[in-house]
């Protein structure tokens, strides 16, 4: 098994890795996990429905089945998506690409709004695709946000078992979406300017779908994510303010004491957005392991760069491993 992420010294930027992750160059020439993929409507319960994307192998002869979950204002089609499906789905597994609501072209399908409590629909549509898989082991790999929501899923399939789930892996996950917000503000300009536009569209859109339910046009002014959460969260969801919204999806301390499925998260020390400190705080768990490198970024691990990625490969060592154990 490859061990550790040794990118060479002058692709150790951080901002390089994360920036480089999310580019379209990563993603081109033929990917077959698109060319095969057919569009499904994903039942999340309470009449909620999500879009995916399900790619299989002819003839059943996938070895199990891959669940991506994309980051916050990510999608389906987001570059690491599509380049971690593509290079699984060579490696004969089935992929299915999930958009959490409001992401990807599915702003039409509910008309409550996105946010990051919403775990029940994200665990019963995991629940849901987990059938796809039938008898073969059936994985769920989450990035950033996607992550976060990846390991709440793997925390309630502790009480409510979800079928054939073998491994949760999460790349460069959110546990304190508060500190990961302040750090996109106060952090890289960048990122800040990405998240608030990639927002601010997201939010038109969904006005475009239900005119009569929202009124964006005051929170469109607004320069930061902090501002816009502190406006969006009161008026368009059950919490009172943003302490409240984000207390509901932060994961700290002892709160995976009673994980029973194996989860493995891969992070690195020089994450601009995500704090690695948060990594170090969570008390130990047999069924837990950290794969934290000292370089990375968010999202990142590029080498060779900027087409290969580390931690594909380590995903695929993992899924390997899982399969010889079994």
């Amino acid at each position: 098994m490859e061990s550790n992420f040794k990118p060479k010294p002058w692709t150790r930027n951080p901002h390089m890795q994360t920036i480089f992750s999310s580019l379209k160059i990563r993603a081109t020439g033929g990917n077959p996990m698109v060319d095969c993929a057919e569009e499904i409507i994903v039942d999340g319960g309470n009449d909620v429905r999500l879009l995916g994307y399900y790619s299989v192998h002819p003839r059943e002869i996938g070895r199990g089945l891959v669940l991506l979950i994309h980051g916050w204002e990510g999608s389906s089609d987001s570059t690491y998506i599509r380049s971690t499906g593509r290079y699984l789905f060579k490696k004969g597994y089935d992929i299915f690409r999930l958009n959490l609501r409001d992401h990807g072209n599915s702003h039409h399908l509910n008309e409550g709004l996105f946010h990051g409590v919403l775990i029940d629909e994200t665990f019963n549509a995991a629940r849901n695709i987990a059938h796809l898989s039938k008898d073969k082991p059936y994985h769920i790999v989450g990035f950033s946000l996607g992550g976060n929501f990846a390991l709440r899923v793997a925390l309630r399939h502790s009480a409510s078992k979800i079928a054939n789930l073998k491994h949760v892996i999460c790349i460069s996950p959110s546990l304190d979406p508060h500190k990961a917000t302040v750090s996109i503000d106060e952090g890289f300009f960048v990122y800040r300017h990405y998240f608030v536009k990639k927002w601010k569209t997201s939010l038109m859109k969904k006005k475009a779908f239900f005119p009569d339910k929202y009124d964006f046009n005051e929170m469109l002014k607004l320069k930061t994510c902090m501002e816009i959460t502190n406006a969006v969260i009161p008026q368009y969801t059950q919490f009172h303010d943003h302490r409240e919204y984000f207390n509901n999806y932060t994961l700290l301390g002892d709160i995976f004491k009673d994980l029973s499925n194996p989860v493995t998260i891969i992070a690195s020390e020089d994450d601009p957005v995500i704090p690695v400190d948060d990594l170090y705080s969570l008390c130990e768990n047999n069924n837990m392991r950290l794969l934290i490198q000292r370089y990375g970024g968010h999202c990142g691990f590029l080498d060779p760069f900027p087409f290969g990625c580390w931690y594909e490969r380590k995903i695929y060592d993992i899924l390997e491993s899982d399969e010889g154990d079994g």
